[in-house]
């Protein structure tokens, strides 16, 4: 795209983080202004270190860990009409939000761009990306790309009015797999998300420490997504699979418990063409 404007007055770069200083040393110099980071409570001197040596940098300290709801503090701070995601190991590609940018001004029913995510120094395609890139939905006039109804957090850009009329991240996933339940609430608000290759962020993760954990994580995130939002068909279909998968998924299953009010107080089901939706992206990709 011919033209394009600097990012300044239209995008914010919003982090979320906790205990990662040496991940923010190598990430923050990659960040152009404006740049929100939300603190949740690090002990390892991160407050101090970014306020002394990225002065550009509007610290936030939540005092707590409030898990990817503390992105919403983000947002809500950010006074530009765009917000680009970032973990505190990501990155956006030179150019990548000047183009998010001018998309997000050019498709007004936008509301998520999801970037084209390149993970560590070889650059591998994230599989997430994979799997947007070749999405069944098929390619919306009004959309530039690929429709989808999901995201990475870390590869994505948000128009903040919508982000906000939607409720953000909520505390019931608390962390992980937290942007499915809010990819499907904008949808059903009448929202666009959609997969952008040419916009590129870079993801460099430390390898998990807890392997077996992460997946308990992804198997409670799961279901408690379905409680809330997905008929009681598909919540019956992700427990057995649960209870097929072995320890970390009867771990999963045991942990969805303290939240499971929580989650039926916030229950409601989608509009009749959003879970088709999510049917359909089931289906192509055989999950």
């Amino acid at each position: 795209m011919t033209g394009m404007r600097d990012t300044a007055g239209r995008v914010t770069v919003v982090i979320a983080t906790m205990d990662r200083l040496r991940a923010l040393q190598r990430s923050l110099p990659h960040h152009p202004g404006p740049v929100i980071l939300v603190d949740n409570g690090s002990t390892d001197g991160t407050v101090c270190f970014v306020r002394r040596h990225f002065p550009h940098v509007r610290v936030v300290e939540a005092g707590r860990n409030l898990g990817a709801p503390a992105r919403n503090l983000g947002v809500e701070l950010a006074e530009t009409p765009y917000v680009a995601f970032a973990d505190d190991d990501s990155w956006w590609a030179p150019g990548a939000l000047e183009l998010a940018a001018d998309l997000l001004d050019a498709h007004p029913r936008l509301a998520v761009l999801g970037a084209r995510v390149l993970v560590g120094a070889e650059q591998r395609l994230d599989p997430v990306s994979e799997e947007m890139r070749r999405s069944p939905l098929g390619v919306r006039d009004d959309l530039p790309g690929p429709s989808v109804l999901g995201f990475l957090a870390c590869g994505a850009v948000v128009r903040r009015k919508a982000f906000l009329e939607a409720g953000g991240f909520d505390d019931v996933i608390f962390f992980f797999g937290e942007e499915e339940r809010l990819a499907m609430d904008l949808a059903a608000m009448g929202w666009g998300l959609a997969y952008v290759d040419d916009v590129v962020a870079h993801h460099h993760p430390s390898p998990p420490r807890d392997p077996a954990g992460r997946q308990a994580l992804a198997v409670r995130n799961g279901l408690l997504t379905a409680v809330l939002r997905r008929p009681w068909r598909v919540v019956a279909l992700r427990s057995l699979e649960a209870l097929r998968r072995g320890p970390p998924g009867w771990r999963g299953l045991r942990t969805t418990v303290p939240r499971l009010s929580q989650a039926l107080a916030q229950r409601r089901q989608l509009p009749p063409e959003v879970e088709q939706a999510r049917r359909t992206l089931e289906r192509g990709y055989g999950t």
